[in-house]
Order: C-alpha cells, then sequence, then structure tokens
C-alpha cells in the first residue's frame, strides 16, 4: 500500500506567473527521501485573477530536473490517513530550479479565473510522474501564461512506496 499525500502552501496565499508574458517560471519542486521513491498522482490548479478583461490561460508544465530544485517555502504535506507515517519527500515552493532539464511530465491548464479540469492518473503507478528513492533529481511544476504575474493555487497528491 502506498502511503498517499496532499500537497499545498503551508499558508494560505498564491503563486503566480511570470512577470513576462509566456515565460517559464518554477512554481514547486517535490524530491524523494531516501527511502521511498515519489510518484505524482493528480494536480488540481485554478486560476485567481480578479476582473480579467481578456481571455487568457495558466499552464503547469511538469518537468525532471537532474539535480534538484533546491529552497524556497516548504509545502505541507498532508497524509489522506492521519495515522501513516509523515512523507519523506521533500519540497518548495518558488524555489531556486535544478540543473539539466528533462520533458516527459503532464501539463495541466485552466482559465485566468477559474479552476481547471486538473490532472490525475486514476491510481495507476505506470501513468504517474516518478523518481526513485534516493534520485538526485527533482518533479517540478514549471508556471506560464499569456498574460503576466496571474495568481493562482494548485494543489497535488503524491505517492510514496
Amino acid at each position: 500500500m502506498p502511503f498517499v499525500y496532499t500537497d499545498q502552501l503551508t499558508t494560505a496565499g498564491n503563486l503566480t506567473t511570470n512577470g513576462t508574458a509566456n515565460t517559464e517560471t518554477e512554481a514547486l519542486f517535490l524530491k524523494p527521501g531516501a527511502t521511498r521513491s515519489i510518484y505524482l498522482a493528480a494536480v488540481a490548479l485554478a486560476g485567481k485573477a480578479a476582473a480579467v478583461t481578456q481571455l487568457s490561460a495558466l499552464v503547469l508544465r511538469f518537468i525532471k530536473w537532474g539535480t534538484a530544485s533546491t529552497g524556497g517555502t516548504t509545502l505541507t504535506m498532508v497524509a489522506k490517513d492521519a495515522g501513516q507515517q509523515a512523507a519523506t519527500a521533500t519540497s518548495g515552493s518558488a524555489p531556486t530550479s535544478g540543473t539539466t532539464r528533462t520533458q516527459g511530465g503532464p501539463i495541466v491548464a485552466c482559465g485566468a479565473s477559474s479552476p481547471g479540469p486538473g490532472w490525475n492518473s486514476g491510481g495507476n503507478l505506470d501513468s504517474m510522474f516518478s523518481l526513485a528513492a534516493g534520485n538526485a533529481g527533482s518533479i517540478s511544476a514549471m508556471s506560464s501564461g499569456a498574460a503576466v504575474s496571474m495568481p493562482y493555487e494548485v494543489s497535488l497528491e503524491h505517492w510514496e512506496l
């Protein structure tokens, strides 16, 4: 059985896209601990722009870094089962980006002032974006949007095995 966690900002607040249109900014990362692999299982994303005067969208592109991102504000990882062990993964929002980027993860989008459909692996480990225990890299969400500095919230579900 996997350990299942919901990952969100530690304090209520917003993340924002870059101040330059269509420019990626690293929003957050997950890095596996030494003893358990991590699997990105689901993503929920909602735009929070007020008084939007143009149609726009924001995008989260999930990638892997060969060398992990660091720093930022730690995400809160809440166990779905209150009796299970604490997460071994580390995380951060607005971090310093890692190095040696690779593609391959899900791309999630939503409207500038609305929730999107999100992404869900359906509980299939083969469909999850993952990193093995002890891996030096991280799974990162890169945000971008046609409009500048769009506020949004994101929630992740990750599994550890």
